[in-house]
């Protein structure tokens, strides 16, 4: 692990580290907020899965996580969205390749070689985590927004035991079922539909699967992409079919953007510690 920057934050450290990763081949950055705590021992952590576009920085730098994890004793652990660099393909539109790597592991050309952000998240990050901080990996939560949300969903539906919270910003809950789910899917997955459920978050809890104690989502209602791309009332079917115990909240007046994020921050946070500190 190599520091790329190191800053102080309400008593605690905010790093920016950088790794190779086994999975994608290519070295990956992932933004750190170490708590004051941590100077102590290793403490619970969240994790943070972005969305389209997005770097390790948008979160760390707009959600205003550092301050309440700093009271709660908890790191927050920010991953980049996709491999990059030179060899990596990549595509013009803004929501496939670089930055669009929606936490699966490609099996198409020419994405396959890099594009296993699936792997990434379940295996070279809990190493990285394991490895090189203090971090307590039997106290992990996790969580994202839009394609991160569908991420964090999806992981920890098909993870289970590993994470013991799980919560999510605008996800997109049925890829499967909306426009850039199904090109993304399509992209990196091809055409058989069998496999997109395996990354489907109605689909793995029609199949049994399940998350740990109540998950927690929050959705803004004048969210843009909401009825196209998100169809959040699916997941919350699901859930109701599945008896999967779950908290919605659909937020009048609130978008898609991080301003609506940094909002409900605090209330994601608190939920994570309830179960990882409590």
């Amino acid at each position: 692990m190599q520091i790329v920057s190191e800053t102080l934050a309400f008593g605690g450290r905010q790093l920016t580290v950088e790794h190779q990763s086994a999975a994608t081949g290519t070295p990956m950055r992932v933004a750190v907020f170490l708590p004051p705590a941590a100077e102590a021992g290793p403490v619970p952590a969240v994790i943070y899965l972005s969305g389209l576009t997005c770097t390790e920085d948008n979160v760390t730098q707009k959600a205003g996580a550092q301050r309440i994890c700093a009271e709660l004793g908890l790191a927050f652990v920010a991953p980049d969205t996709s491999p990059r660099g030179e060899g990596v393909a990549n595509d013009d539109a803004y929501d496939l390749g670089q930055g669009a790597g929606f936490y699966v592991d490609a099996t198409e050309a020419p994405w396959a070689p890099h594009f296993r952000m699936y792997s990434y998240i379940c295996e070279d990050l809990p190493q990285l985590l394991r490895d090189d901080l203090p971090i307590r990996m039997d106290a992990l939560g996790l969580t994202g927004h839009s394609m991160g949300g569908h991420g964090a969903l999806t992981i920890a539906l098909r993870n289970p035991g590993v994470f013991r919270s799980v919560s999510a910003f605008s996800p997109i809950v049925s890829p499967m079922n909306c426009p850039w789910g199904e090109k993304a899917l399509g992209a990196y997955l091809g055409a058989e539909h069998a496999a997109w459920a395996a990354h489907d978050a109605c689909a793995l809890l029609d199949g049994g699967a399940r998350l740990p104690g109540t998950v927690l989502i929050d959705q803004g209602a004048a969210d843009n992409f909401l009825d196209e791309q998100l169809k959040t009332h699916l997941f919350g079917e699901a859930c109701t079919r599945a008896g999967q115990k779950a908290k919605i909240n659909m937020r009048p007046g609130y978008d898609h953007s991080y301003f609506f994020i940094a909002t409900f921050m605090e209330a994601h946070l608190r939920h994570h510690a309830a179960a990882l500190t409590g």
